[in-house]
Formats: C-alpha cells, sequence, structure tokens
C-alpha cells in the first residue's frame, strides 16, 4: 500500500503540468514570463483550495534552484519565522536562494506578517504566501505593495476530469474508471483537485471493480455540489442575495444566505458584504443599519460557525426591511468623479491652514473663528467649480 496520498503523488512538477491555470501560466502569462526572466519575484497566490498553489510554488522553487521552505499559517508561529530566517541566512553564505511558502498567510496576525517584511525587502527571502481569502483585507500593505497578487481560477469541471484521467493512466486503475463515475467525482469536487483525488483513492479502496455512483457516495460524504467560492455560483449567490435585500425580499435574501453558508462561503466575506449594503442601499434611510452590519462582522469573526448563522440571519432580516436610500452612495460616487476632474485646483486661500505669521498675512485662513458651527457666506469649493452640486436631497 503506497502511504503518499494520490494527490501529492498526482503533484505537477513543471508549469507544463499544471491544469486549468491558462489565465496564468502560459506565452505571455505572469507565470511563464517571471521564469523566462529568471529574476524570483515575491508572490501572493489568491484562489480557492485545491487549485495548485502549493504546487505552484514549488515549481517556481525548483526552477529558480532554491531552497524550498513551507510553512502553514495555522501551525507556525514567531519561533518558526525566526528558524527559517536563521536558515535562509546560511543559504545566502552559500550563494542560494530561499524560497519561503506561507500557505494560509491570512492567518498570520499584523505582527506576524512584519516578522518578515525586513527579510523581504532585503531579498534574503522570496516570499511566496498562498491565501483563499482577499489579500487586500487580510495581508498587510508593505508585503502587499513588495508581491505580485496572482489570481488562482478554480478549477472548471472539465480540468478537474483531466486531473482524474491522468491519474488513472499514471497509476494504472483508468480500467476501473467509467465516464459516469469521472464525471460524478468532478462535480462533487466544486474546483479541489485534492478533494476530488482524495475522494476518488477512498472510493477505489472500498471498491474492488469498477467505480459506481454509490461508492464514490460514500466516501465522498456530505458534499454540496454546484458551488465554488471563487466561481461564477459565488459571484451569482452573493448578487441574488444583495439584490434580495435590496428588494426587501426577506425570504429571498434568507434563501440565498442559506445557501452561501451551507456551502462553505466565508461568513466574514458576507457581513463585509453586508457591511457594504447597510451605507450604499439604507443609508440616510436609517442611520443604525451600518452600526448594526459593523457589528454582526465583529460578531461574526469573534463567534465563528456555526453559530454565525444566526447573527447572519438576524441582520439580513433588518437589513432587508430597513428603507432603502442611496442619497449619500450617489453623492460619494458625484465627489469622486468631481475630484477627479479637478485634481489641479487650488484650496480656497481662507480655507487653508495658516500655522505661520507670514501664511496668515498672505490670507491664509482669513476671518476664520474656532466655533461650533461656524459658517462664512464665502464658496467653499474652489471657485471654477462652486456651482457643483453634489449632495442632492
Amino acid at each position: 500500500m503506497n502511504r503518499v496520498p494520490l494527490a501529492e503523488r498526482m503533484r505537477p512538477q513543471s508549469l507544463d503540468e499544471v491544469v486549468g491555470q491558462d489565465e496564468i501560466i502560459g506565452e505571455g502569462k505572469i507565470l511563464t514570463e517571471i521564469l523566462k526572466k529568471g529574476e524570483p519575484v515575491n508572490l501572493i497566490f489568491w484562489g480557492p483550495p485545491g487549485t495548485g498553489k502549493t504546487t505552484m510554488a514549488k515549481i517556481l522553487a525548483k526552477e529558480y534552484k532554491a531552497d524550498f521552505v513551507e510553512i502553514s499559517a495555522v501551525t507556525s508561529g514567531k519561533k518558526d519565522i525566526e528558524q527559517v530566517v536563521e536558515r535562509a541566512k546560511v543559504n545566502w553564505n552559500l550563494k542560494t536562494r530561499t524560497v519561503l511558502f506561507v500557505d494560509e498567510i491570512h492567518r498570520f496576525n499584523k505582527a506576524q506578517q512584519d516578522a518578515f517584511l525586513p527579510h523581504v525587502e532585503s531579498g534574503l527571502i522570496i516570499l511566496i504566501g498562498a491565501t483563499t481569502e482577499n489579500p487586500s483585507f487580510e495581508v498587510i500593505s508593505p508585503l502587499l505593495s513588495r508581491s505580485r497578487v496572482v489570481v488562482v481560477s478554480p478549477l472548471s469541471k472539465e480540468a478537474v476530469k483531466k486531473v482524474i484521467w491522468r491519474a488513472g493512466e499514471k497509476e494504472g486503475f483508468s480500467e476501473r474508471l467509467t465516464d459516469e463515475a469521472v464525471d460524478y467525482l468532478a462535480e462533487l469536487s466544486g474546483g479541489d483537485a485534492r478533494s476530488a483525488l482524495g475522494d476518488l483513492e477512498l472510493a477505489l479502496s472500498l471498491s474492488n471493480g469498477k467505480l459506481d455512483i454509490k461508492t464514490i457516495k460514500t466516501a465522498a460524504g456530505k458534499k454540496v455540489p454546484g458551488y465554488d467560492k471563487k466561481g461564477d455560483a459565488h459571484y451569482d449567490n452573493i448578487s441574488a442575495f444583495i439584490k434580495s435585500m435590496r428588494g426587501s425580499d426577506v425570504d429571498a435574501a434568507l434563501y440565498y444566505l442559506a445557501r452561501m453558508v451551507e456551502a462553505g462561503e466565508d461568513p466574514k466575506f458576507i457581513a463585509r458584504r453586508m457591511v457594504i449594503f447597510a451605507s450604499e442601499d439604507i443609508g440616510l434611510a436609517g442611520n443604525g443599519a451600518l452600526s448594526l452590519a459593523t457589528a454582526c462582522f465583529q460578531a461574526v469573526e469573534r463567534v465563528g460557525m456555526p453559530e454565525s448563522g444566526l447573527i447572519l440571519a438576524h441582520t439580513c432580516i433588518a437589513l432587508s426591511l430597513s428603507k432603502k436610500n442611496r442619497d449619500s452612495a450617489n453623492a460619494w460616487y458625484a465627489a469622486q468623479d468631481l475630484a477627479r476632474k479637478s485634481m489641479g485646483l487650488p484650496v480656497p486661500t481662507w480655507l487653508r491652514n495658516a500655522p505661520t505669521k507670514l501664511m496668515r498675512e498672505l490670507g491664509y485662513g482669513e476671518g476664520q473663528k474656532w466655533e461650533a458651527g461656524f459658517h462664512l457666506d464665502k464658496n467653499y469649493l474652489p471657485d471654477e467649480i462652486a456651482d457643483q452640486v453634489i449632495f442632492r436631497k
């Protein structure tokens, strides 16, 4: 019996063997071009599980002829980071590069992420992080600014089927596979090749002959097919959820919320969208909505699943039933548009800060008083756009 899992045995050894990532691998695509130039780049792979993030990191390190060090933010701490740095220093003296792969980098807190920074800046460590969360929210800005974010797509059903058939050919069990069984395994995977291969391996061990659907169901356990957290279903469901709340349809909003939760959607993502909705769609019609949605996000962070479902449902119902008003959102979009068109206009002199005598003599801050609600009958906007109305009641 082979103790190495099938998914590990099937791990691609070159970019050419990676399936389903045509947006980032191939002539003129980012990973291929990085390898062509031969100069390592700090990367953040952002995508769902089982799509090849670890595999691609290993391939890059191999091509760089670098020492590959892998840690998981779930199980590693500051001491592990320090050990990696010491190992990298030894490698540096031996003229060997060090690629540090951090799985689930979003689980490191700010202080832990800060610990990488000086060594990434100096080039001692080539950092490749992997995350299933939006890096904009979960990775500190200094690390993001020194890295390229590479979006890793969920695998299509056809790509997963290709992975399964390839495994059958390499391992010699392709005669036990049928089109129906492979199709069902791919459907259950939700774009996760590792999950598909894990289900396949267990199903093969439970059966002596050709695989049938019943055996696969037994091996797979409870699955939620037809939903992947970064594909069309992800966007379609969140879109339907938001539009249902906008239309004040409580039943529909709760239904799409339940679909997302059952499919394993990140509850923080749902809560984050409700915070945006509270400001954009309810706005001035219910100023308490934003506070409720923000409290929902904080509660979800602290409580976790499955109890967070109650908190999400509570907030969903409240936001759906609230009156809607987009005046503040429309005003913000109008302000952004006007600012982009007039960035070069000077701030009126009388509105400027006046910390020195010369500036006061030049009229800076003229007529200002430190009084609550103090108003001068002047144009607060630059003269050139003084007639513009941004906020329309």
